[in-house]
């Protein structure tokens, strides 16, 4: 179960998104298929959580490719 935004890319932890127009970062990716046992995923099932400092603070997202209040802005470099 791999989570995507609306735009099609896969999500990954440390994104910059803008969460209901305000700067956010993706602080974790709660995926079912790759740690089942994960007390996230246990607890709530699969999806993110966010970091936006202004409103929200954290707020985690079951269904991030239906949520319309997330954009995907960009991702660090990886080596």
């Amino acid at each position: 179960m791999r989570l995507f935004y609306q735009s099609g890319e896969q999500i990954k932890p440390g994104d910059q998104v803008r969460l209901h127009g305000e700067p956010g970062e993706i602080e974790f990716v709660a995926d079912p298929d790759d740690d089942p046992n994960d007390w996230h995923v246990e607890e709530y099932g699969g999806g993110i959580m966010i970091i936006e400092s202004k409103v929200f603070k954290r707020l985690f997202i079951d269904a991030p490719d239906q949520y319309e209040g997330l954009e995907f802005l960009s991702r660090r470099a990886e080596f």
